[in-house]
């Protein structure tokens, strides 16, 4: 009888910049599950543990502001310890986190206390894989690769949000906790080995250390304070406006949608460009301005329109901007991506607040003029900077 030999199938793998980018994805959202599973779980907490809207206010603040207080640090830790040590530490502190809240989060102040701790974790891995992007995919994909881990962040709103009703509502909001635990440990072996650095060219390999980083970093802090509004006060203004809470819970989840697949777009297009990438990001801040303006407008056309140049132009750019800060700095991703960074975080953390105080004593529609003016001015701030980068070398100058 004649034998064959038949051989079994070839197991579909990643090539390493794809597993990278997967990495870098998972990272990001294992890192920052704690505070967007909080928001997702804000009624059953508040709840238990007895605190109001505004204390979770407080307590995102909280968690912003200690990110944007550990982003330098960990930039520092991921260039000297590298890129798998650090994203590894941050998955393991955020599952500790999830895992602390569920065990030990018996009043407000412990859930903060935890928050706060769980914060270094966030800063730990956006940095780790900001630098594994930049390491590890090559130049000409590394636009689209950022977009897509910038995406990772609106993934997790999701998932936070889909914890409710299949966890939160059947056994309880510490059992969601628990499944976080397990989900962000089996981001582990997602993160790979360090890659072999991809190739330079000579105009990417020269450093560009400016203080336009520090204005960059400003003007990004104005610009995620007055973007993050849209995603803590949108509903409420809706509803206060006359939407039902269910309508008004509709477009935020269309704008959650359309912020996912503008920074995807986003990072698309832009490695399809030689550079213009912060003059890109001053354009696109200037349309999500006159975005928030509009949700001052009744009616809802004024409101669909508004929310989809808010969400989906307005607050597309994070990708885009660590693109061209590391594509600047190749070789400091970690330290320099921190600076701005930072900025990230510290509007996270003091927009919700200021806006916050201007709703409650001059009403919404003033709160949209202000972050609106807030948006535009970065816009500004971010020109200033790039004409800070055309000033120095001509590489700069091609990619601002």
């Amino acid at each position: 009888m004649a034998e064959f030999n038949v051989s079994p199938p070839h197991p579909v793998t990643l090539s390493r910049p794809s597993r990278t980018v997967l990495s870098a994805a998972a990272t990001t959202v294992a890192c920052v599950l704690p505070v967007f599973l909080v928001g997702g779980l804000a009624v059953q907490l508040g709840d238990e543990l007895r605190f109001s809207p505004a204390g979770l206010g407080l307590a995102v603040s909280v968690y912003f502001g200690v990110s944007a207080l550990a982003s330098i640090p960990s930039g520092a830790l991921v260039e000297r310890y590298g890129p798998v040590v650090v994203a590894r530490a941050g998955i393991l502190l955020s599952a500790a986190t999830t895992l602390a809240v569920a065990l030990l989060a018996h009043s407000y102040l412990a859930l903060v206390g935890l928050l706060a701790i769980g914060a270094g974790a966030n800063a730990l891995g956006q940095l780790a894989s900001n630098t594994s992007l930049a390491r590890g995919v090559p130049p000409g994909r590394q636009g689209l690769s950022f977009g897509i881990k910038q995406s990772a962040i609106p993934t997790a709103t999701l998932l936070a949000g889909a914890a409710v009703p299949a966890v939160a509502l059947t056994v309880g909001w510490r059992w969601a906790f628990i499944l976080a635990t397990g989900l962000a440990l089996a981001a582990l072996p997602l993160v790979p080995a360090s890659p072999r650095p991809v190739a330079r060219t000579a105009r990417q390999r020269s450093g560009h250390a400016t203080g336009a980083l520090a204005v960059l970093g400003v003007a990004a802090a104005l610009a995620a304070a007055a973007a993050n509004a849209l995603g803590t006060f949108l509903v409420d203004s809706a509803v206060a406006r006359g939407l039902s809470p269910g309508l008004a819970g509709l477009v935020l989840t269309l704008g959650s949608a359309l912020c996912l697949l503008g920074r995807l777009g986003t990072g698309w297009w832009a490695d399809h460009r030689a550079g213009g990438h912060v003059a890109t990001i001053a354009g696109m801040l200037t349309v999500g301005a006159a975005g928030l303006a509009l949700l001052t407008v009744a009616g809802p056309v004024a409101l669909a329109v508004g929310v989809a140049l808010g969400f989906g132009i307005g607050w597309a750019w994070p990708g885009l901007l660590n693109f061209a800060v590391v594509q600047l700095h190749p070789q400091a991703p970690a330290a320099a991506t921190s600076i701005t960074q930072t900025g990230v975080y510290a509007g996270g953390s003091l927009g919700p607040l200021g806006l916050g105080a201007i709703a409650g004593h001059l009403g919404y529609p003033m709160m949209w003029l202000t972050a609106a003016g807030a948006m535009l001015l970065a816009a500004a701030l971010m020109l200033t900077g790039r004409r800070m980068l055309l000033g120095g070398r001509p590489a700069a100058a091609r990619n601002g």
